[in-house]
């Protein structure tokens, strides 16, 4: 018997592998966490992308979509919110996919564990032969499943890291649980609008997630103009946080940056470098104190809004073997292009199978999790990545061999520099060789205008 392709995660990756595997004819299942597909997109559906639905959709699952007759296709030139990715394009294509001969779309799925069928971690002999055993958690119970291979399309988004400096919650995080936030609120909900307007709020992070949320707390301060913000950066200096304005091909994170930039000199924003947060206290008054560890402290705090990035779950992977770069957490050939202390240029190298593949025979990490704690992945990366890794597993090695991607520039060329040397950012040179410019850090394509 030929046991399934397991896919792990019906997100737009996910999705993409089991539409390459549909295409194929290869038999498979997807085990989704959530209660529909895109479940992690639906929680920040209110978000724009800066990238264009020419970029969003993969091109198999296109033309499943196409053949039904019944879809119709978005406007390639403009951009959609996450909720239009999600109820326009993967929905749809879920649906379609469960329908398959081949396949189908498991939702409430939460897989648990992953193993070779009879042998723990430990075990050599015979590894490579035997099917995976994917123990999944449903409502209904325990399952085990047995699987040819297993593409983990997982992402990054149920692990954002925390407001602490250590890597860790700081001391009080967890306790004033009820005064954070991880990612961006949607500022267009009367209800959020009001948790936040004539308030105090921190903001920790320097990336489009965080420069989305300056400027909706800008726009927040013009409407109450009690709101003010504290953006807690670890570094140094501001000065490249922007991005490449008008010289990063993709337009809309450009403009991302510039509008940041300008809420931040809107006089509600006040900026608080080499703030690395060490302990959260809550003052008499039931506001909070949050101290670095260099003394510094911001006062009178009442919201904190934490967009430091996400990092990938690993825990039901621990009886199987991997190799991954032990700073990022990423697959191993990624990280010293995706490093974001060491690059930022948008020039990935063209991958798939071979630089994806685990030492577990059959085993892919891809999407966001291929990046690990790496902020920059596009979702047209993913699916030139399951292209690959799907085409290797029908025994396609020409196929899959051919790996053909071109990332639009940031319009940048340094890492981000040094940790605490102001001159780092600015002394140019970088990754390409090139006079540096302000530096854009991207998450999993998102981005508002």
């Amino acid at each position: 018997m030929q046991h399934p392709l397991v896919i792990i995660g019906a997100g737009p990756i996910g999705l993409a592998a089991a539409a390459n595997a549909a295409d194929r004819s290869i038999d498979f299942v997807v085990l989704e966490a959530g209660p529909e597909a895109g479940a992690a997109v639906g929680e920040w559906a209110h978000v724009r992308l800066f990238s264009a639905w020419s970029e969003l959709v993969d091109p198999v699952a296109r033309r499943l979509l196409d053949a039904t007759g019944t879809w119709t296709a978005p406007d390639e030139k403009t951009y959609p919110t996450g909720g239009e990715w999600r109820t326009r394009y993967l929905q749809p294509l879920a649906d379609i996919l469960d329908k398959t001969e081949h396949g189908s779309v498991r939702y409430g799925a939460r897989v648990v564990g992953v193993s070779r069928d009879g042998r723990d971690l430990v075990v050599d002999s015979g590894r490579e032969g035997d099917p995976f055993a994917i123990h999944v958690e449903t409502q209904t119970g325990h399952e085990r499943l047995l699987a040819r291979a297993v593409v983990d399309a997982s992402g990054t988004w149920a692990r954002p890291n925390p407001l602490g400096a250590d890597g860790y919650p700081a001391l009080g995080e967890r306790d004033n649980a009820a005064r954070f936030a991880y990612g961006i609120p949607d500022f267009s909900d009367p209800a959020v609008s009001a948790r936040y307007a004539g308030k105090h709020v921190a903001v920790a992070g320097k990336g489009a997630s965080a420069q989305g949320v300056l400027i909706g707390l800008a726009r927040l301060a013009e409407r109450d103009p009690g709101t003010r913000v504290s953006w807690l950066l670890r570094r140094p200096s501001v000065g490249d946080a922007f991005g490449g304005g008008d010289n990063d091909q993709l337009e809309e994170r450009g403009k991302l940056g510039q509008a940041a930039k300008a809420a931040t000199s809107s006089g509600h924003v006040v900026n608080v470098t080499q703030f690395r947060t060490r302990a959260v206290e809550t003052q008499p008054d039931g506001r909070l104190t949050l101290t670095s560890t260099n003394g510094q402290q911001v006062t009178d705090v009442d919201e904190v809004i934490v967009v430091t990035g996400y990092r990938p779950d690993f825990s039901f992977l621990s009886e199987v073997r991997l190799d991954l770069d032990p700073a990022l957490g990423a697959a191993r050939f990624l990280a010293a292009q995706i490093h974001p202390d060491h690059h930022s240029c948008g020039d990935v190298a063209p991958h798939g199978y071979k630089e994806l593949g685990q030492p577990e025979e059959g085993l892919y990490l891809v999407g966001m999790k291929s990046y690990g704690r790496a902020p920059s992945f596009l979702a047209m990366t993913g699916f030139e990545q399951v292209r690959s890794v799907v085409a290797a597993l029908d025994g396609d090695l020409e196929a899959a061999d051919r790996v053909d991607l071109v990332l639009p520039e940031t319009g940048v060329c340094d890492g981000a520099g040094a940790f605490d040397d102001a001159t780092a950012t600015a002394s140019g040179g970088g990754c390409c060789g090139a006079p540096a410019e302000p530096q854009v850090l991207t998450l999993g394509g998102l981005g508002v205008r």
